[in-house]
């Protein structure tokens, strides 16, 4: 069974990357940082987690033009997004699908709306406190990540209690996951700051200590602030400290925090605790229960003849082709395609497996690999061929005989005006 190894919240401003890609270790301006960062390296070095839940928010990075409450990364790897001036150079973080498809099912079923996505980079808001927190070297990452964007910049956003909820729901999806894994958590994010307006610059170090100790010692009392008494506390952007929430729910009643500092060098303070587990509350609903419960809406369905849900497993191992195909919408690629369709698929970052399936058009053989139907059309409207000759060659038969099961002999397709 996985078991909860403690949590650790963090800020996550790009003043630490700054300072260590800079080199600033020793420059006593900048070395308060590290010394901060130190016992939380150490604690993950001796807890040893195999995966990190890493609660951040995205800075309209990866999430410019879809901004979502609560968005899980389901991939196998995450690298650094290029915030402006490309990519920090370190490697790509190790993603845990089926660790990832498991919490998905539970907070589904405890009616939290989220949305998944791969092959979307992180930006500072996870790499920058990362970089100094876990070991990594050319070859990757002393653990995985199963990162959670958390919407915390547009308006309306989720209430600081049904961020705390969120944590509750992830305890349990983490405590029934079958396997024999370690997880530590981190909420990422504050303390008072705001990066904007008149405003800007608004730090208040008081309200900060005040909240990593009731953060600590009585989690509850903070869940009735309104998202403008946070903002009228701690700054307009220090509302995210909500994070911290999440992942102070997702730990049990009563824990003691073994490590916190702070430190004020500019615009964000650069806090961190480490909250070691101190009770150990049974769960109200058994694990059995519970797994009983999260298939409730999905049992029976893998007996559906002819049927594939585009489940989160098969979402991860059709990403390649379903996003080549979806490529297909942009004009460029699509011209490029359409003239020469070989050299296009060599320079796509396709397996031959792959590779063979467009090519040959087959059709059933590209849903038994993993693609949805959505990117079959798009394939279909670039190289002329109409949605009812993708059905009639999923099943098997001619066009006129499919024909024959309709109520009109009728052609159509997602096309629009180019030719």
């Amino acid at each position: 069974m996985a078991r909860i190894v403690g949590g650790i919240a963090t800020s996550h401003t790009p003043t630490i990357a700054f300072a260590k890609d800079a080199g600033k270790q020793d420059d006593p301006v900048w070395k308060p940082i590290f010394e901060g960062y130190e016992p939380v390296q150490q604690w993950l070095r001796e807890k040893a987690p195999d995966v990190i839940v890493y609660i951040y928010n995205d800075h309209m990075t990866a999430f410019f033009d879809h901004y979502s409450h609560f968005a899980l990364g389901v991939g196998e790897s995450f690298a650094a997004a290029d915030e402006g001036g490309g990519p920090r150079d370190i490697p790509a973080i190790m993603g845990d699908p089926k660790f990832a498809e498991h919490v998905a099912k539970v907070m589904v079923a405890d009616e939290f709306d989220l949305s998944y996505f791969q092959g979307k980079n992180l930006d500072h808001g996870a790499f920058s406190p990362l970089s100094v927190m876990v070991d990594h070297d050319s070859n990757g990452w002393a653990t995985k990540i199963l990162p959670i964007v958390c919407g915390v910049l547009t308006v309306p956003l989720p209430s600081a209690r049904r961020f705390y909820k969120f944590g509750k729901s992830l305890r349990r999806a983490i405590q029934s996951y079958p396997e024999d894994i370690k997880v530590a958590i981190a909420g990422t994010g504050g303390l008072s700051h705001q990066v904007h307006g008149e405003g800007c610059g608004f730090n208040n170090p008081d309200w900060d200590m005040k909240f990593m100790e009731l953060l600590e010692k009585d989690p509850e009392s903070l869940l009735d602030y309104p998202i403008a008494k946070l903002a009228e506390l701690g700054g307009w952007e220090g509302a995210e400290v909500v994070m911290w929430l999440m992942m102070r729910g997702a730990l049990s009643q009563e824990v003691e925090c073994t490590h916190k500092t702070y430190f004020l060098p500019s615009m964000c303070p650069i806090a961190t605790m480490i909250l070691e587990e101190r009770s150990t509350e049974a769960p109200a609903e058994s694990d059995e229960a519970l797994r009983t419960r999260i298939e409730w809406d999905w049992k029976g369905a893998e007996q559906l003849a002819g049927t594939y849900p585009f489940t989160i497993e098969r979402a991860v191992k059709g990403f390649r082709i379903n996003h080549f195909l979806h490529s297909l919408t942009d004009p460029d690629i699509r011209a490029r395609f359409k003239a020469d369709e070989e050299a296009t698929l060599a320079a796509a970052d396709l397996s031959d497996e792959e590779r063979g399936l467009i090519r040959t058009r087959d059709w059933i053989g590209m849903i038994h690999y993993g693609v949805i139907f959505f990117m079959l059309e798009k394939l279909g409207a670039v190289t002329g061929v109409g949605n009812i000759d993708i059905y009639a060659a999923m099943k098997g038969l001619s066009v006129p005989d499919f024909q024959k099961t309709r109520n009109a002999a009728i052609n159509y397709g997602v096309a629009g005006k180019e030719k």
